[in-house]
């Protein structure tokens, strides 16, 4: 059985109209509060300016967006596989690259398979081409198995390469 709903009405002669907004009113409230119209501009225009003025804080050279860091991933992108036409860094070998502040690099690295042809020699190259870039006083190659590489890893940009995408 269904309960039966009632909509109740209310007849009204009139309505009374709202208050209509008065600029005078809000001009008196902003000069109560802010002061004139054009001092509470001028003060809402300068709320960014420390925000702006202020210089970006500096970034170690060993950490992401330093000098030495930038510099390793570069020399990275210049060590290419042999079996496939995409570097290093954005076929997703390097699992990681930390530079101390005494210049010390230690680059944590894996291979697309532990019988790949270049397993004795890529650390190697690897070692010798970050240990070339200035600012770099050492360089360390861990070679990883684990994680196991997959095509995951890659960067968008080796996808594409290899027609992936």
């Amino acid at each position: 059985m269904e309960e039966e709903r009632k909509i109740e009405v209310e007849e009204v002669e009139s309505v009374a109209p709202p208050p209509k907004a008065r600029v005078e009113s809000a001009l008196d409230t902003l000069a109560a509060t802010a002061g004139t119209p054009r001092e509470s501009f001028e003060r809402k225009r300068d709320y960014l300016e420390g925000f702006l003025s202020q210089k970006p804080a500096a970034v170690a050279a060993g950490e992401p967006g330093g000098a030495i860091y930038d510099a390793v991933i570069e020399a990275l992108k210049e060590i290419y596989d042999p079996e496939i036409p995409v570097n290093i860094y954005d076929l997703g070998l390097i699992y990681g690259v930390d530079v101390t502040d005494d210049g010390h690099v230690a680059v944590t690295m894996t291979l697309t398979t532990p019988h790949c042809p270049v397993a004795e020699s890529m650390p190697g190259e690897v070692e010798l081409r970050v240990g070339s870039v200035p600012g770099v006083g050492t360089a360390e190659v861990n070679l990883v198995w684990d994680p196991p590489w997959d095509p995951q890893k890659m960067s968008d940009e080796a996808k594409l390469e290899l027609g992936m995408l």
